[in-house]
């Protein structure tokens, strides 16, 4: 009974740390291209895709990591990080736009963490930490 509260113990945990680095990835992408719009002649116009980009990658690896504590079922785990890492990004839309819209983006949001999530799950369930 004790090891299976610690494995389950062990896959929050991975969980949790899934989304955390899916989050560092994201706050560092969004620094340097911030970066780079303002002391370079770049313009804002390809940020949709950078957002898009930057959280497709960010929730892969939060899937990977989430996957690599569990023993069975990496895509559950995997989809599970990008939808824990889907949900905060929405609460925080919602705090910066004072109210809470689902939207086309929202839509997309959603979409690409659940997949990406599974995608990086399915990849991380093959290597053990």
């Amino acid at each position: 009974m004790k090891t299976e509260v610690r494995t389950e113990s062990s896959r929050v945990s991975s969980l949790i740390s899934g989304v955390l680095v899916g989050y560092a990835i994201t706050c560092i992408v969004f620094i340097v291209y911030s970066m780079l719009i303002t002391y370079t002649s770049l313009t804002e116009e390809k940020t949709s895709m950078v957002v898009a980009a930057t959280t497709l990658a960010s929730v892969i690896v939060a899937g990977f990591d989430a996957a690599r504590g569990a023993s069975t079922r990496g895509w559950f785990w995997g989809i599970m990080a990008g939808l824990a890492y889907a949900i905060i990004l929405v609460v925080l839309m919602a705090i910066v736009m004072k109210g809470l819209f689902y939207d086309s983006r929202t839509t997309t949001i959603l979409v690409l963490s659940l997949a990406g999530g599974g995608l990086g799950g399915v990849i991380g369930i093959n290597f053990k930490k």
